[in-house]
């Protein structure tokens, strides 16, 4: 058997409601600062939940050509903001990228629902007006593809190069399927994570419907709140996640910035409800045991786990089964946390925002506080949450989990860059 190479993340790039630069993000992590307010970019007055995690006026500036800008849908234009920002973190300029073997340069960056506000437009003007009025980029800017088909066009890139959809698992799968393709040898350098902008009435209404958001309207800031008694849904997020994933090779050849190294992972499938998780938490169990086999490590060697933690009744405590019957006695050595508390829920963007606060965790030694947790559930046990403050904190190896509708379980793990 072909031993598998080593993979190390040398760029992260962000599209926030905190902005776009990567540092101020987990800055504004650490001091526990949520995103959500009272969500103004359409007419909310008539809908139960009135309150989301945005962005407001974003302005790709000199990562898009205006016309492109103006044209394609924000999921679009947060992924093209964050993949080049995370190309320029990983110290890959314009010379550098001339000269670099584009064949093995690949991307995945994914949404969960792609164009949903071309494609609220478009049937509002087929509606309205007529066919004839729908614009020609009404397909392209939908699909899920796309985002990471732009990149690829920009920067020239002809390695693997799809997108996945697996809810708001959709990002980690993402980061999963780019580093086994550097793994096995297909590519050496891959840009993955994933897209998400579902501010539109389309989007609201049917997660209103579905029951899942919290309609806390009052105290917006108040209404993530994974693992506490009082919490009522969650919150929807946006904008995008890109990690410059490279083999170990690669990046010492070109003397990359080494950020973490990235051990492994796992997927699989609940198999169990179109929306709901195993309660037991039996399948989760088992993508954290297969991810630890995967990476080559020990339970005890993870001291620090970024929990998909939504801020759902069901949801929050069936991942807390989950890695109670992964860890078992060691659960009371790992420190977990919720980044949707401040974030909300960026939905297939989720997993790569997440793993982005993971990275930037093991580089500061500091764990960003899991705000609102007031009243935590008891179930929680001797896992530390790091409850509503900022903890210093040493990470030996870290996971992040992410979980999604249809029963889409992940995990990846890493860990420092230690040679």
């Amino acid at each position: 058997m072909t031993k598998k190479r080593r993979v190390v993340v040398t760029g992260l790039g962000i599209a926030s409601a905190f902005g776009n630069d990567v540092d101020h993000f987990y800055n504004q992590l650490l001091l526990g600062k949520s995103c959500v307010r009272k969500l103004d970019v359409f007419d909310v007055s008539e809908y139960p939940t009135q309150i989301a995690g945005f962005i407001k006026d974003f302005d790709p500036g000199e990562y898009m050509q205006k016309k492109q800008a103006r044209r394609a849908d924000p999921f679009i234009r947060y992924a093209m903001v964050a993949g080049k920002k995370a190309l320029e973190h990983s110290k890959i300029d314009a010379s550098l990228l001339e000269n670099l073997d584009k064949t093995r340069c690949g991307i995945i960056v994914s949404s969960g629902m792609g164009g949903m506000h071309s494609f609220s437009d478009g049937v509002e003007t087929l509606i309205k007006e007529s066919y004839k009025r729908l614009t020609p980029f009404f397909v392209p800017f939908i699909i899920t593809n796309m985002a990471g088909a732009l990149l690829a066009i920009d920067l020239g890139f002809q390695g693997p190069n799809y997108s996945i959809s697996t809810a708001c698992a959709t990002s980690n799968y993402s980061i999963y399927a780019a580093a086994e393709h550097i793994r096995k040898g297909d590519a050496d350098l891959m840009l993955t994570g994933g897209s998400e902008a579902p501010m539109s009435p389309i989007c609201l209404a049917g997660f209103v419907q579905a029951k899942t958001l919290s309609t806390r309207n009052n105290e917006p800031e108040k209404a993530s709140r994974p693992w506490d008694k009082d919490r009522d849904g969650f919150v929807m997020g946006e904008g995008a996640g890109v990690l410059v994933l490279e083999s170990l090779e690669h990046a010492l050849e070109r003397k990359a910035p080494i950020l973490a190294e990235y051990l492994g992972g796992n997927l699989n499938c609940d198999a169990f409800h179109m929306t709901a998780p195993r309660e037991d938490g039996e399948v989760v169990a088992r993508c954290f045991t297969d991810a630890l086999e995967d990476a080559g490590i020990s339970k005890e060697d993870v001291n620090y786990i970024n929990t998909h933690a939504t801020s759902t009744t069901v949801g929050d405590l069936c991942e807390i089964r989950a890695i109670k019957k992964a860890f078992g006695s060691h659960t009371k050595n790992v420190k977990i946390n919720a980044t949707k508390s401040i974030t909300g829920h960026c939905l297939g963007a989720a997993s790569a925002v997440e793993a982005i606060a993971t990275i930037k965790a093991i580089l500061t030694g500091m764990l960003h506080p899991t705000i609102n947790l007031d009243n935590p559930e008891e179930e929680l046990g001797d896992l530390d949450p790091i409850a509503n403050k900022a903890k210093e904190h040493k990470i030996t190896a870290a996971m992040s989990s992410s979980f999604g509708f249809g029963g889409h379980n992940s995990v990846v793990v890493f860990a420092p860059y230690n040679g």
